[in-house]
């Protein structure tokens, strides 16, 4: 039987060879699947918001710049090498409809757009996504694999 890892909100687990890493309510939240393929080494963390400007930074994970620098910190420090890291990431949807013409309505986005360039700029592959839309994901991250599958209401589930 293979261990589940429950990743929460503004959270990171990392697991090696075996393992489910899992997350749940992906709304405006963005979950990325970082992985080691020649060692099995995955990270998944689910960040909130798109950057970190708090000033005393208590909670890198919540945001997608101090989350994804961080945990490739760590899986360096666990043995990956940052040439094979790969990236998957979903969620980023418009969970609400908000008036006026301002992007603070749409979060999901900004995370998107955050996400991207933080990997750009450290040199990580995006391989797939599944992003935007309006429904909720849940995300599921396989250690072994590096399989990922995005279940969200009403539509088929999705394998990359």
């Amino acid at each position: 039987m293979t261990s589940k890892l429950v990743v929460g909100i503004a959270d990171m687990k990392m697991a090696k060879n075996e393992g489910m890493l899992i997350t749940y309510a992906l709304g405006s939240c963005v979950g990325i699947c970082l992985y080691d393929p020649a060692i099995k080494l995955a990270a998944l963390i689910h960040v909130m918001l798109p950057l970190n400007i708090e000033t005393n930074r208590k909670s890198p994970m919540k945001y997608a710049d101090t989350g994804i620098r961080e945990t490739l910190q760590k899986m360096v420090e666990q043995g990956a090498s940052r040439s094979r890291i790969v990236a998957k990431i979903a969620g980023g949807a418009k969970m609400f409809e908000v008036s006026g013409s301002g992007s603070l309505g749409n979060i999901g986005q900004r995370n998107i757009e955050s996400t991207h360039m933080i990997l750009r700029r450290e040199g990580i592959r995006l391989l797939k996504e599944d992003v935007g839309g309006s429904t909720a994901r849940t995300l599921l991250f396989d250690a072994a694999s590096g399989e990922v599958c995005v279940r969200s209401y009403g539509k088929p589930e999705l394998i990359f």
